[in-house]
């Protein structure tokens, strides 16, 4: 193999994976939102990570490498990932209302 072929290869792999990982999140957030438990499923220090190293990756991209493509693949995986944290936070935040003020007569 060759190095423009190993290079190929990299890409590709690189590619099909982002690619999965893109189609992943659409899931998670359906279920993070349809979820009745306060998302508590939810790592919310997990997410934040992620928000963290794809953002810090796209800008990576962005400044030192000028990989445009890269910063926005980079940047929709950060949005994503704040979707579910964004949503989990809500979700939490309502449980602990409901858990707080129940709700009809008593």
């Amino acid at each position: 193999m060759t190095w423009l072929t190993n290079v190929d290869v990299l890409g590709l792999t690189f590619g099909f994976f982002n690619i999965l990982r893109l189609i992943s999140y659409f899931p998670q957030i359906v279920a993070v939102a349809r979820d009745q438990n306060g998302a508590s499923a939810i790592s919310f220090s997990c997410w934040s990570i992620w928000i963290g190293a794809n953002g810090s990756t796209g800008l990576y991209a962005w400044i030192k490498l000028a990989d445009i493509p890269l910063a926005l693949i980079s940047a929709f995986n950060a949005a994503c990932c704040a979707s579910v944290l964004i949503i989990a936070v809500y979700k939490r935040a309502n449980q602990s209302i409901l858990t707080i003020v129940p709700s009809g007569p008593s």
